[in-house]
C-alpha cells in the first residue's frame, strides 16, 4: 500500500467514536503516522472532522481557529453533569412554562459577541489537569468566562413532550460559532436564561471554515477503500479552499522560501494568508498583520 499524498482528509465522524479513534484509523488507512485533526468532536457528536495528512498537519493550527457550523438539539427542562446526553441528570425543573416566544428572546441574548463559561467537562486545564477529569471525579470546577462569537443561533423547530410527569421541550437549532465556543454550554445557558435548565441531546458539525459535509466522507466509506489511495484534498488545493490566497512571483517565492520577509499585500489583514508560487505550489502561510509579511510556516517542496 502506497503512502497517501500530503493534504486534508475530511471525515464525517460517526457517533460513539472519539476524534483520537478516527485519527488512529486514518493513520492505518493512509499508511502514515503523520495524521492530526483540526479540533475535536465529542464521541456523541457527528460530522465534519478535518484531518491533516503528511505536511498538511502544519495547516491544522490555522484551521482550528476557523468558524464552524452545527445543527443541534437542545433539551429544555433538565440539566446534566456534562451539559449533554452522556451525563447523569443533575436537576430537572421541567419546562412547562417555557413558550416559543421566550425561547426566541433567550436565543437573542446568546447571539453575537458574548461571554461564555466553558463546560466543566471541557479539555481546558485547571492547575495542570484537564477540567473534565476534575468534574468527573466530583470536584467543583470554576472556569472563567471568555469572549466568543455566536454569529447565528436559529431555532428550526420545537417539540414538547411529557416524560414521567415532567414537561420537556426539545429545540432543534442551527448555530455558527467562533473557535472556542462550546455548543453544549449554549444549551446549558439557554436553559438558565429561561429560568429552567438545558442540555444537548444531539450535535452535528456541518462545516469547519471552507470545508463542509459536501467534502466529507463517512468513515465506513473510507474503510471500504482500504488499500486504495484515500480521497485527500491535495495540500495546495486545501490551502486555497481554506484560506485567503496570495500569488507570488518567482523572486517572491524564493525570498519567502529563504525565510525572509516581503511587503504585505494587504497590511492589517488578521487572517492567515496562503502564499503560492507561480507553478501553484504552496510556499508558506503568511502573517500580514503588519506592513511586512512574515512566514508562520514555510513548506519545502515535497520529497520525491
Amino acid at each position: 500500500m502506497s503512502e497517501t499524498v500530503d493534504g486534508l482528509l475530511i471525515v464525517d465522524k460517526p457517533t460513539d467514536w472519539t476524534s483520537h479513534d478516527v485519527v488512529a484509523r486514518a493513520r492505518r488507512l493512509c499508511n502514515t503516522r503523520k495524521v492530526g485533526h483540526a479540533g475535536t468532536l465529542d464521541p456523541m457528536a457527528t460530522g465534519v472532522l478535518v484531518l491533516g495528512v503528511g505536511r498538511a498537519t502544519r495547516l491544522l493550527t490555522f484551521l482550528v481557529g476557523c468558524d464552524k457550523d452545527y445543527t443541534a438539539t437542545i433539551r429544555l427542562g433538565q440539566a446534566t453533569l456534562t451539559d449533554d446526553a452522556e451525563g447523569e441528570v443533575t436537576v430537572a425543573p421541567g419546562a412547562a412554562r417555557v413558550s416559543d416566544e421566550a425561547i426566541a428572546a433567550a436565543v437573542g441574548t446568546l447571539t453575537g459577541d458574548i461571554q461564555q463559561v466553558p463546560s466543566s467537562v471541557s479539555a481546558i486545564k485547571v492547575k495542570g489537569q484537564r477540567s473534565y477529569h476534575r468534574a468527573r471525579a466530583g470536584e467543583s470546577v470554576d472556569l472563567p468566562a471568555r469572549p466568543v462569537t455566536v454569529s447565528r443561533f436559529e431555532v428550526r423547530g420545537v417539540r414538547r413532550s411529557l416524560e414521567a410527569g415532567l414537561h420537556l421541550v426539545d429545540a432543534d437549532v442551527d448555530v455558527t460559532v467562533s473557535s472556542g465556543t462550546y455548543v453544549r454550554a449554549l444549551a446549558r445557558d439557554l436553559g438558565t436564561a429561561l429560568g429552567s435548565a438545558g442540555h444537548l441531546t444531539a450535535l452535528r458539525r456541518t462545516r469547519v471554515g471552507g470545508f463542509g459535509l459536501d467534502t466529507a466522507y463517512p468513515l465506513a466509506d473510507l474503510e471500504a477503500r482500504q488499500g486504495e489511495p484515500m480521497p485527500v484534498i491535495a495540500l495546495a488545493d486545501a490551502a486555497r479552499a481554506g484560506f485567503v490566497a496570495r500569488e507570488l512571483s518567482e523572486d517572491e517565492a524564493r525570498t519567502i522560501g529563504y525565510g525572509q520577509r516581503l511587503a504585505s499585500e494587504q497590511p492589517g489583514r488578521s487572517e492567515p494568508v496562503a502564499a503560492f508560487a507561480p507553478d501553484g505550489r504552496l510556499v508558506a502561510m503568511l502573517d500580514e498583520t503588519g506592513d511586512t509579511a512574515r512566514s508562520h510556516v514555510v513548506f519545502a517542496p515535497a520529497s520525491s
